[in-house]
């Protein structure tokens, strides 16, 4: 008796992981599908997220420039003038060299006149003459979290 019992047990015990396994198939396809597409989600989130990155590096070296190319010619330069001017806005040379877009050296030696600005940077210069100190500061602030310091 106990060889039907144990035969009996084994049969149905087939039959019920039989039954499972049908009943799961359609569950498995659907969690499959859904992994890929989550995983397909991922790969453009990342690729969207180094896009934005790439534009806010961008945006960030761009300096609104009012002043055309034209106008360049009939800007002046003057080596007190863009020290007051650094002084008005509460910035060392080297930040705003960062604003500029050059070192705060390159800031120093405008200032002693032992170098003058290309004319790309005299666009720049005219440009930053709109900017109030909130401003400066804002900037400032936002080009030092984009490039932390080297070591």
């Amino acid at each position: 008796m106990s060889n039907i019992v144990v035969a009996l047990k084994d049969e149905i015990s087939r039959l019920a992981r039989k039954e499972i396994k049908n009943q799961t198939k359609a569950l498995r396809k659907i969690t499959t599908q859904h992994r890929k597409a989550v995983a397909e989600m991922k790969r453009r989130i990342s690729e969207l997220e180094r896009q934005v990155t790439f534009l806010k590096k961008q945006l960030g070296r761009e300096i609104p420039s009012q002043v055309s190319e034209a106008d360049v010619e009939g800007i002046r330069f003057s080596a007190r003038g863009l020290r007051s001017h650094r002084k008005r806005l509460g910035l060392s040379a080297a930040a705003y060299g960062k604003i500029i877009g050059v070192t705060g050296q390159t800031v120093y030696q405008w200032e002693s006149e032992t170098v003058r600005p290309r004319k790309q940077q005299l666009t720049v210069l005219a440009a930053l003459r709109r900017l109030g100190k909130r401003e400066a500061q804002a900037r400032v602030e936002e080009l030092t979290q984009k490039s932390p310091k080297k070591r």
